[in-house]
């Protein structure tokens, strides 16, 4: 009977815990969350896929924004660019090469100044017992010119023209009075001043031509005399030297015009020749000049210069008669390293219209002059 009873306890304590294990399989914990209701679970999908709108609004309005901005740095960049290439652009002038002649000359201005000029005077107080010329008269030395009556005879100590007749055939003059004027209008002479820069290139023999400015009359001569104790001027020490000039026949030159005295140096006839402002000086100090290639870029090429007259220089070799070549205007030149560094940057290139030539005029001081024959001055 006890065991029975022990037996039927333990079955019924089983049986409770089982079906106690039952309940809490089927029943959920009083913490659990319940399941939500369908309309719920709409409801919180529609606020999700709200605040995904929102998000992707606020996205789109941000990305809107950095497009913006993006586009303004763009521009702002490219107009910085342009206006840098505008800046640091690099303006080219160009040449063309001709065939000419060049010289290289010293030329100094002066005027046209008489050698032999005398005025002869009564020896004392006499009378003019015979004239034996005319004014405007042409004599020779030892020539004839007066008679007075202290048994005096007046000649001409050289050839010349009487210039002026101060008496007549019998006028009473005191002594030292004057009577007439000899001069030599056939040989004249012309001063120069020659600066120290010069005076080692100027020496007595040396050729030269005297031109006549207002007559436009060349002749040749040369330095025949050279004062070497100097004068001063504009901090410079200044030398005299005297061309004598013969004009015989020539009536219409006459003392006090103006002439131009050139003292040729180095010469280089019928050859290839450019502006001088077309070169460019290398690092090492040699010559170069800039073309054009098929790709639109400038390459620099070497050439070999001769004679210079300070405007236009012979090309020996690298530049053909009739080749154009570029030279940097000199109005964009620079030399700083900031430009350079610009320019390799953001420079650009520009090449101008060819313009006409600028002249010279001639002055006393070292002068360059240059004739240039069989084709048109490079530019």
């Amino acid at each position: 009977m006890g065991k029975n009873k022990k037996h039927k306890k333990a079955e019924a304590e089983k049986e409770a815990r089982s079906a106690e294990r039952e309940r809490l399989a089927v029943t959920p914990p009083e913490d659990a969350p319940s399941a939500p209701a369908p309309a719920e679970t709409a409801t919180a999908e529609a606020l999700r896929e709200a605040r995904r709108i929102r998000k992707r609004r606020k996205l789109v309005r941000r990305l809107i924004v950095w497009a913006v901005v993006l586009a303004i740095l763009t521009a702002g960049i490219l107009i910085l660019i342009n206006a840098l290439r505008d800046r640091y652009r690099v303006t080219y002038d160009n040449y063309t090469a001709t065939v000419g002649t060049i010289s290289n000359s010293l030329s100094y201005t002066g005027s046209m100044q008489l050698i032999d000029n005398k005025t002869y005077t009564a020896p004392a107080a006499t009378k003019v017992r015979k004239v034996y010329v005319n004014a405007k008269d042409r004599v020779e030395a030892g020539a004839r010119l007066m008679l007075l009556t202290t048994g005096e005879t007046i000649r001409a100590d050289f050839a010349g023209t009487v210039n002026r007749l101060d008496v007549a055939e019998g006028d009473e003059v005191s002594a030292g009075a004057n009577l007439l004027q000899l001069v030599d209008f056939g040989r004249m002479k012309v001063s120069i001043r020659i600066s120290e820069n010069d005076i080692a290139d100027v020496r007595v023999g040396l050729p030269c031509r005297v031109t006549v400015i207002s007559r436009n009359r060349t002749f040749d001569s040369e330095i025949a005399e050279i004062d070497y104790s100097s004068s001063t001027g504009n901090s410079l020490a200044y030398y005299t030297a005297v061309v004598y000039v013969d004009v015989s026949g020539e009536e219409e030159i006459l003392t006090g015009m103006q002439t131009t005295v050139t003292i040729p140096q180095e010469e280089a006839a019928d050859v290839v020749i450019l502006r001088l402002e077309a070169l460019g000086t290398a690092r090492d100090n040699t010559a170069f000049v800039y073309k054009l290639k098929d790709d639109g870029s400038m390459e620099q090429v070497p050439v070999t210069v001769g004679v210079s007259n300070g405007n236009y220089v012979e090309i020996r070799e690298g530049v053909s008669a009739g080749e154009t070549v570029y030279a940097v205007s000199k109005a964009q030149e620079s030399t700083s390293i900031w430009s350079s560094i610009m320019n390799s940057t953001f420079g650009s290139q520009r090449i101008n219209a060819p313009s006409a030539n600028p002249g010279y005029a001639p002055g006393q001081q070292r002068q360059r002059n240059n004739t240039n024959q069989g084709g048109g001055n490079g530019r």
